[in-house]
C-alpha cells in the first residue's frame, strides 16, 4: 500500500520522493481511511486517504466519494472547518475510488472528548461553536454544489419504514415511532439547504481549542436544515452525558444561540420532529448493520457492536414520545 501511494502521489505533488508511516485507521463501517505522511524537500505532508473498500458496493443515500470531495472542498474554502482536498483519485492511480485530504490533528473519539483533562476548556464552547459550524453549512449555496438527493420528512419516513420492514424484524417501539412521524409530520421546510447528514460525534475533529475539522460528507443532501440540529442531539451521540443534548456537552439552547448569532434562524418545534426521526433512523441502521453482520461477505466485529445498540433507540425513543406526549 505504502509504495501504491507514493506512485500516486508522485504524480500530483511536485517534488514528493515518496510516502511514509502508512497504516490503515480503524473506525468506519462505510469507507476505509488510511493516514500517511508525504516526503517533500519542504518538510513532511500529513495526509488521509479515504477510498470505497474493496468489493463493496455504496450505499443508495452516499453522494459518492467524488462528491464527497467537492463538498468538503467547498466547505473549505467557505470558511467551514473542513480538511483540505489534495487529490480526487483517478484511474491510473489504482487504488480504486476516493480522495486524499489534508491530515487534520485532533481527536474524533468522544469518551476522550468528553471526559480528557485537555479538552477541558473546550467543552463547554462546543454546542454553541457547532451551531456557527452548522449555520455555515447551511449557508452554502445549493447552486455552487453538485446535484444532490433531495429530502423531505415525509420521504424520509417512506424510507425508514421500507428499510425497516425489509428486515422482517418486528419492533413494536419503531411501529410506535413510524406512526408519531406520520401524525405529526411538519411538512415542507421554508427553505432548502445543504445538510450535512451525519453531524455528530465521531465525526468531528476536535482540539483543546474546539472543532477543527468536520469529516465524513457521505450523507450530504439538500432538505431541512432542522434536520442537522436535530441529529446531533440524538442521545447515543451523548455517551453517558444524557443531560446534556449537545454531544454531551451542552445544551440545545446553547446550540441554537450559535446558529442565530451566524444569522440563521433555529425552529425548536422542528428541531425535535428531527430528533425523534434521527433517533429512529440510528435504530434502523443498526439493524442494518447487523443484517450486513449476518449475511455477510465480511463479518465484522464493528458491524455486529453497532447493530446491537438498537435496543438503546428503542429506549431513548420510548424516553422522548413519553416526554413530548406529557408536554
Amino acid at each position: 500500500m505504502q509504495e501504491a501511494l507514493g506512485r500516486c502521489v508522485a504524480s500530483w505533488c511536485p517534488g514528493a520522493t515518496g510516502v511514509s508511516n502508512a497504516a490503515r485507521l480503524s473506525g468506519g463501517a462505510s469507507q476505509e481511511t488510511w493516514s500517511f505522511d508525504i516526503i517533500h524537500p519542504d518538510g513532511v505532508i500529513g495526509a488521509i486517504l479515504r477510498r470505497a473498500p474493496q468489493g463493496h458496493g455504496a450505499s443508495p443515500r452516499a453522494v459518492g466519494l467524488d462528491v464527497e470531495s467537492i463538498l468538503m472542498q467547498r466547505a473549505f474554502d467557505a470558511g467551514v472547518p473542513s480538511p483540505r482536498v489534495l487529490h480526487v483519485l483517478q484511474p491510473q492511480d489504482e487504488l480504486g475510488t476516493g480522495f486524499m485530504m489534508a491530515r487534520v490533528d485532533g481527536e474524533t473519539i468522544p469518551r476522550k472528548i468528553l471526559r480528557d483533562a485537555q479538552f477541558a476548556e473546550a467543552r463547554p464552547k462546543l454546542a454553541r461553536q457547532i451551531g456557527g459550524i452548522l449555520a455555515g453549512i447551511h449557508g452554502l449555496d445549493l447552486a455552487q454544489l453538485p446535484k444532490l438527493r433531495g429530502m423531505t420528512a415525509a420521504k424520509e419516513i417512506g424510507d425508514l419504514e421500507r428499510d425497516y420492514r425489509s428486515f422482517e424484524w418486528p419492533r413494536p417501539v419503531f411501529e410506535l415511532a413510524l406512526r408519531w412521524l406520520r401524525e405529526r409530520d411538519p411538512g415542507p421546510s421554508r427553505e432548502m439547504t445543504l445538510v450535512h447528514g451525519d453531524f455528530r460525534h465521531g465525526n468531528l475533529i476536535i482540539g483543546p481549542d474546539g472543532v477543527r475539522a468536520v469529516l465524513d460528507w457521505e450523507l450530504a443532501h439538500a432538505g431541512d436544515p432542522m434536520e442537522d440540529l436535530g441529529w446531533v442531539c440524538v442521545n447515543s451521540w451523548r455517551f453517558g452525558e444524557i443531560d446534556k443534548p449537545v454531544g454531551g456537552f451542552g445544551t440545545r439552547e446553547e446550540l441554537f444561540a450559535g446558529y442565530e448569532a451566524a444569522g440563521r434562524r433555529v425552529d425548536p418545534d422542528r428541531v425535535k420532529f428531527w430528533e425523534v426521526m434521527g433517533t429512529l433512523r440510528w435504530g434502523v441502521m443498526c439493524c442494518g448493520m447487523m443484517r450486513h453482520f449476518r449475511i455477510g461477505p465480511e463479518h465484522s466485529i464493528e458491524r455486529a457492536m453497532i447493530g446491537r445498540r438498537s435496543s438503546e433507540t428503542e429506549i431513548d425513543l420510548l424516553r422522548l414520545l413519553a416526554s413530548r406526549e406529557r408536554g
